[in-house]
């Protein structure tokens, strides 16, 4: 028989579902909070008059089907999430590679014209000095 956690669970759900296949059960007929199973079954039979064994067979399948869909959720979620975590390692894989190209690039350069990344270099140096210096003055 049915689970009773997982008709708890899905309790909305198996509830349209019950009022969708017998129509004459209403809102006022169906518990709001959880309640026993059998009484669930109770009511069912004795508004629609159906028997007990179609009523928990019909229960299994809605809470069946309920978890399932719940089941292929998760594993769309989970697919999703593999997805993304191979699209951030890819792109962390290429960031990591442009910004080595750039470091080898700002190596060939300093190799290449010493002289002028020296320049460069003291020229930056003096500026940060000299704005250091008034913000400092400026305090």
């Amino acid at each position: 028989m049915t689970n009773e956690p997982i008709l708890e669970g899905d309790w909305n759900e198996i509830k349209a579902k019950l009022r969708q296949k017998w129509s004459q059960l209403t809102d006022d007929d169906l518990p709001q909070l959880r309640v026993e199973l059998d009484q669930i079954i109770g009511i069912v039979q004795r508004k629609t008059g159906e028997a007990r064994g179609a009523i928990e067979r019909y229960l299994e399948q809605v809470s069946g089907s309920a978890a399932s869909a719940a089941g292929t959720a998760a594993e769309t979620a989970g697919e999703y999430a593999q997805h993304v975590a191979e699209a951030v390692r890819d792109t962390a894989r290429q960031a990591g590679g442009q910004v080595r190209a750039g470091y080898d690039a700002a190596e060939r350069f300093v190799c290449e014209r010493p002289k002028e990344s020296l320049a460069v270099c003291f020229g930056a140096g003096v500026i940060t000095g000299v704005v250091i210096a008034s913000l400092l003055r400026a305090r």
